[in-house]
Order: structure tokens, then sequence, then C-alpha cells
């Protein structure tokens, strides 16, 4: 379970270095640009790293092969890994990293903002702790 570790390791630290750079309100998050993109960036990072995860859960207990990477929250809940609501957030976030990785349409600050002061380290730390105790 080494590689999981790691994994969940780098997902912790990420969410660690986001929280130390995330500004306490939206107006300075919108001022800062340079702030921003790396809020952004660690957003993507950290969601990359919590699927990265749930392909090697997959790999290592030899179940369904995903389809693609939202498929891979399904069978973690198919095989009651993870509950449904958890694997709802997850699929979410990952949308709004695909959005902020591919500049899909444009992107909305309050709801990335809002997302990474009340959501996405939460649902992240259930997930890491979730598949820690595998």
């Amino acid at each position: 379970m080494s590689k999981i570790s790691d994994k969940i390791n780098e997902v912790k630290n990420y969410l660690h270095d986001l929280a130390e750079i995330t500004p306490d309100s939206l107006q300075e998050y919108k001022s800062n640009k340079l702030v921003k993109a790396a809020c952004e960036r660690y957003f993507e990072k950290i969601i990359e790293g919590v699927t990265d995860a749930s392909f090697m859960v997959i790999a290592q207990k030899k179940l369904d092969i995903p389809e693609d990477d939202i498929d891979a929250f399904a069978i973690l809940v198919k095989h009651k890994i993870i509950r449904e609501d958890l694997s709802k957030k997850l699929k979410q976030a990952k949308g709004m990293r695909n959005i902020l990785a591919h500049q899909y349409g444009k992107i909305d600050d309050e709801l990335v903002f809002d997302s990474i002061k009340h959501e996405l380290v939460k649902d992240v730390k259930d997930f890491l702790k979730v598949i820690s105790n595998l």
C-alpha cells in the first residue's frame, strides 16, 4: 500500500499548501492574480491526486476497470468504499478541475473560492481518511 500512502501524503501536502495561501475574502482572492492562479493550480493537483488514488485503490482491490476518471468514483461507491454523497462531491470537484485546467468557458471565481474555502478540503480529507483505512 506504499504507493497509495505516498499519494495520500502528496495530496495532504497540497491541501496544507493551499490552506496557507488561500485568502480570507473573495475580494482578496479576485484581486490577487498570482494567489488566484496558485489556488487554482493546487485545486487541480489535489483533484488529480484524488483521482490517481482512486485508480490505485481500484487496481489494488482488482475492482471493475473504470471507463474514465468520473467512473472511478462510481466504482468505489459500488464496492462500498466511499459513500454516494462523497462520490457526487468528488465528481463535481473533478468537473471544476477540468474547467480550471482546460479553461472551458468562463471561470466563476466566486464558485471556485467558495469551493476551496468550504468544500474541497473537507471532502478530500473525508476521501483520504476512507482510503487510509483500507
